[in-house]
């Protein structure tokens, strides 16, 4: 029907009539129907018996899905592995790094140890080359500062000082400040200097010095001067020796005064000052024109010495002592003495 319809448009029949529009769509659809038809039939041919379309699908992929969850659990598997073996890897690492660091700090501590070893060999050898010295110069006169090569004894040289009053011009300001720094509160009679022995030290009776008889002080200082006094004296007595001089002791004329004494002293003399340092236990008065010489008294009588021999000998000392800081020292003209405190 379709080609006659066709054949009739063709060879140039009349426009086609309702009746031929309906015959070719009628065609039309039965073709389609057709065609659906064997599709399905080819579709049905090709697909399993039994088993739906959609079914088929869900299996194909759930069955990707595992292989694809299996594979990744490998992976992870894998990394989890190679990450287990890092750590271990890691840990070793820092094991053998303590084990490093403990050789070092017993290294160390060994070496800390020799160390101390060989200061304390060092310091037995320095005692041991001490202790050699002490015996040549005890076994060798030669070697000492007291004798020449062939045995005879060395005679020192007396120099003094060039001048007196450049030399010690310590004034009674510059020493008040010391005084006042390193002594006691004045002590106002010697009732009250009795009661307060535990700031003060006896200077009475020393091998090196003699305390002339007091009138206006008493034989008392702080330990700071009393130390001072009693080296003063020493070296005084090595000097002498080294020198070839018979040993004599220095004269101490004035220790400590109370207030009473400073009045009294004022009363006689109108340049005795009323604020002394002898108030404050730190100062003395050592004559330069007197001194007491040391001798036997069932032995022969020692050779005598001139005092200004004496004077410049004392001097020397006094001069070393103020210049390693220990002392102020001022020379006094009218009073005969080395008027002294303690620094």
């Amino acid at each position: 029907m379709l080609r006659k319809a066709k054949r009739k448009m063709l060879i140039g029949t009349p426009v086609v009539t309702e009746k031929d529009r309906e015959q070719l769509h009628k065609a039309r659809f039965l073709q389609a129907f057709v065609a659906c038809v064997l599709i399905l039939a080819c579709f049905r041919w090709l697909m399993p018996e039994g088993q739906p379309i959609a079914e088929v699908s869900d299996d194909a992929a759930m069955v990707d899905t595992s292989q694809e969850a299996n594979s990744t659990m490998q992976e992870a598997e894998c990394t989890t592995q190679e990450a287990n073996s890092t750590m271990q890897e890691a840990n070793s690492t820092m094991q053998e790094a303590n084990s490093t660091m403990q050789e070092a700090n017993s290294t160390t501590q060994e070496a800390n140890c020799t160390m101390q070893e060989a200061d304390c060999t060092m310091q037995e050898a320095n005692c041991t080359m001490q202790e050699a010295d002490c015996t040549t110069e005890v076994a060798s006169p030669a070697s000492t500062r007291f004798y020449h090569p062939d045995g005879t004894p060395i005679v020192h040289r007396i120099y003094s000082v060039s001048s007196f009053k450049n030399t010690f011009p310590d004034m009674n300001d510059v020493q008040m400040v010391a005084a006042r720094r390193h002594g006691v509160s004045p002590v106002q009679d010697r009732e009250e200097a009795e009661r307060r022995m535990k700031e003060l030290v006896y200077v009475g009776s020393d091998p090196y010095f003699y305390v002339d008889n007091l009138h206006s002080s008493i034989p008392y200082l702080v330990p700071r001067a009393a130390v001072l006094l009693h080296d003063i004296g020493k070296v005084f007595f090595d000097s002498l020796y080294i020198k070839g001089i018979p040993l004599h002791k220095i004269i101490v004329t004035s220790v400590l005064r109370t207030k009473n004494d400073v009045e009294k002293l004022r009363r006689g003399n109108g340049n005795a000052t009323e604020n002394s340092c002898h108030l404050y236990g730190t100062t003395v008065d050592i004559c330069y024109n007197r001194y007491q010489t040391v001798e036997d008294p069932n032995g022969p009588p020692r050779r005598a010495v001139r005092n200004d021999s004496l004077k410049w000998i004392l001097s020397e000392v006094l001069r070393d002592f103020r210049k390693q800081g220990r002392c102020y020292v001022k020379y006094e003209v009218k009073q005969g003495c080395f008027h002294l405190t303690v620094n």
